[in-house]
């Protein structure tokens, strides 16, 4: 694996950019959870997909897509990462965070899997925190049977974070923005249920909340159990898709009235409620999923050249 780039900042976080062995891009990143240190808390977000084929509409990581990650390929992120701060592989850290959570939908890679039982032999890990994030396409219910075994298996219970993205509590609205065939709230709450059942953390349903479409708190009781499930909510990051879609985030300040009544709606029905609003100046690092891609090679072939006229060009290929 061959580094391109790397961008941002040590307090912050750090993009990086790779080429592997078969010539496709990669993007994974390094990130601190201020206040923090990364003696306590350090993550790291490592893509699973050559991009992503679902092309949701706030996500610049469907612009291309060009197969799985091989398993080696998903270490190769996770090892580039710990040597150049942990040369012995001995990783110092109360808490260590891997994400499956960059470029592409987890769930369509069983190489995921496979590192996730493979990792300690590789890494000396005082305390390991492994996270998924989906949006639960059709199709994928080995990965989850094969998920919920390893996390069992692997007594994963007490860390294992599984994050369910959902955007909106309208389902026929979450299909505009999530363009492919996918479970429902029903079955979402059977497998998360069976998940959460010998105990560990609540499962995170996900709301990169816009302006356009409907979060209604109280539509989320009829499917999932406030004891199993809590709500992170999160702004809708300025990505090209999402200015294209003309989509707008809800949470632009932490402190707004809007926002504090949602909160409070959220709690009223029983919801443990995450206000996720980050590090506002990660989206100047381009640390938004498939920006540090789409950059380089922007900059590759044409420092005028649109992300529109990109992506035409990435995909013909």
């Amino acid at each position: 694996m061959k580094i391109i780039s790397e961008s941002g900042k040590e307090e912050i976080a750090i993009v990086y950019t790779a080429q592997t062995s078969s010539g496709q891009y990669v993007e994974f990143v390094e990130s601190l959870q201020p206040p923090f240190s990364r003696e306590k808390k350090w993550v790291l977000i490592v893509s699973t997909l050559y991009g992503c084929p679902i092309n949701c509409k706030m996500c610049d990581a469907g612009l291309f897509y060009h197969g799985r990650l091989s398993k080696d390929a998903i270490f190769a992120q996770i090892d580039y990462m710990v040597t150049r701060r942990y040369p012995d592989r001995n990783i110092p850290v109360e808490k260590f965070k891997v994400q499956f959570a960059r470029i592409g939908e987890p769930s369509f890679n069983l190489n995921v899997i496979d590192v996730l039982e493979e990792i300690n032999y590789y890494f000396r890990i005082p305390r390991f925190i492994p996270s998924i994030s989906t949006i639960a396409p059709n199709g994928t219910d080995r990965f989850f049977e094969e998920l919920l075994r390893l996390k069992n298996e692997k007594n994963y219970g007490p860390d294992f974070q599984l994050q369910f993205s959902i955007h909106t509590t309208d389902e026929k609205m979450r299909d505009e923005l999530i363009p492919v065939k996918k479970w429902n709230f029903k079955k979402i709450s059977r497998y998360g249920e069976r998940f959460y059942l010998n105990g560990g953390k609540k499962i995170s349903l996900n709301f990169a909340i816009s302006n356009e479409y409907h979060v209604i708190p109280s539509k989320l009781i009829d499917y999932f159990n406030p004891e199993v499930f809590i709500i992170k909510l999160t702004p809708l990051n300025p990505t090209y898709n999402s200015s294209v879609n003309r989509l707008t985030s809800f949470i632009k300040n932490p402190e707004s009235k809007s926002l504090t009544r949602l909160v409070d709606e959220f709690r009223n029905c029983g919801y443990q409620t995450i206000l996720s609003y980050g590090q506002y100046n990660e989206n100047y690092l381009g640390s938004n999923c498939g920006q540090s891609i789409i950059k380089h090679l922007n900059e590759e072939q044409s420092h005028k050249i649109s992300y529109r006229d990109y992506a035409e060009n990435i995909k013909s290929k």
